[in-house]
């Protein structure tokens, strides 16, 4: 038996998100700093970290960052510019439009790496030609209410751009480049971290009106004229060759850490890494699972905990404030219905469910207890729900991103 679930889950949580902290593990994946000229550039809400770690590990070095708003950290040489996320804004627009000159005129000797971790898809932002800022944010507002998958969603805004979909690696060619991404993404798939800047692209301006009609995203006309004049850059392209995409810290990884934590008090069951769908479902689902797992429990037994991660969605009908995770909770405690034995934790591991500066909740006994619950589901407010009953999970910019983690913890009857 455990004695405090609460803090059990939230030690766990707070442990995966430690493994991904650029300062524990980038230093390992960077070469000796090269000779002549180095120019380091990146996007995302842990990239301020990891040019941290890269001036720790080479001193002071000449480049650009762009992260979310108070994500910035203290840089010698690399400049760390903030911006909006997750819809862009004028300043994520400038800076883009400062890397791209900073990347003008490199030559093959010049070498340029590139941090990428989740959140770049708004965070380096240059709408494709024809498009204003105004009509980019109002494609990515509707995007993150439409339900659909991250893949979907950044294969449109790939089309969308000038430096997603492999642009960015093509803006310093011939210089050499290594980019150095923390995944987000369910699969682990290089192309769709931050929309993949620095990787090509087999998608379609087709495919990517084929997410407009599936997802019933609402598209400016001018955002479907963009489509047409699309840049992203296929894989063999020739400009890409000097490129090397490496993803040196995964979702996989936090999980390993937690539940190789978690073993020594309970039985661990991974359900794994790349999970994907409606928040409510896949909570109703691991409900259904924690609830039989119960009902076969007897006094004296070992707990078990359900471990998974990945990257679920909300198709956002209601007015609320919420967010996938603390959706999850939600539905997930409608469907537990109080159980006595079942507590769980779902926070994304930057620190941020959905667009609120709150990472998720957490879920016991007596959350059903504070009342409208089921009101706050149907109108998309898990985050209104979870602050009035005072289990939110609140933990400031973790400078890291390695998409979400979910812990449902069964205990034994009394």
């Amino acid at each position: 038996m455990i004695p405090d679930p609460a803090a059990f889950l939230r030690q766990l949580f707070d442990r995966a998100v430690e493994v991904a902290d650029p300062m524990r593990s980038l230093a390992g994946f960077l070469p000796e700093k090269p000779k002549g000229r180095v120019l380091v550039i990146g996007a995302g809400k842990a990239s301020a970290r990891m040019a941290e770690a890269v001036e720790a590990a080479w001193g002071p070095c000449e480049g650009l960052v762009i992260t979310r708003y108070g994500y910035g950290r203290p840089c010698r040489g690399i400049e760390i510019v903030e911006a909006a996320h997750p819809v862009p804004d004028a300043a994520g627009v400038a800076a883009t439009a400062r890397m791209l000159a900073l990347l003008r005129g490199l030559e093959e000797g010049d070498f340029v790496l590139a941090l990428i971790s989740g959140g770049a898809s708004a965070l380096l932002c240059a709408p494709a030609e024809g498009l204003t800022l105004a009509e980019k944010q109002q494609v990515n507002a509707a995007l993150l209410a439409s339900g659909a998958p991250i893949s979907a969603m950044n294969t449109l805004r790939k089309h969308l751009s000038r430096v997603k979909g492999g642009q960015l690696a093509v803006a310093a060619w011939p210089a050499r480049m290594l980019a150095l991404m923390i995944s987000d993404v369910p699969g682990d798939d290089p192309a769709l971290i931050g929309s993949g800047p620095t990787v090509g692209d087999a998608t379609t301006p087709q495919d990517a009106a084929a997410v407009l009609d599936r997802w019933h995203v609402p598209l400016p006309e001018a955002a479907r004229a963009a489509l047409a004049r699309s840049g992203v850059v296929a894989p063999d392209d020739p400009r890409l060759a000097r490129t090397r995409n490496v993803i040196y810290a995964a979702p996989a990884q936090s999980l390993a850490a937690a539940a190789d934590l978690a073993r020594a008090s309970c039985e661990v069951r991974l359900l794994g890494d790349r999970l994907e769908g409606e928040a409510r479902e896949v909570a109703a689902g691991q409900a259904a699972m924690a609830l039989a797992l119960a009902g076969g429990m007897r006094p004296g037994d070992r707990p078990v905990l359900l471990l998974s991660g990945g990257e679920l969605t909300v198709t956002r009908t209601g007015d609320g404030v919420g967010g996938p995770n603390a959706e999850f909770c939600l539905a997930l405690a409608l469907a537990l219905r109080g159980h006595p034995q079942v507590h769980a934790l779902a926070c994304d591991t930057d620190g941020v469910d959905g667009a609120a500066e709150v990472a998720g909740a957490l879920v016991g006994p007596a959350t059903l207890s504070t009342p409208g619950a089921a009101g706050s589901l149907a109108r998309n407010d898990a985050h209104g729900f979870f602050a009035r009953a005072g289990t939110q999970v609140v933990t400031g910019p973790t400078l890291t991103n390695v998409n979400d983690f979910r812990a449902i913890l069964i205990q034994p009857p009394v």
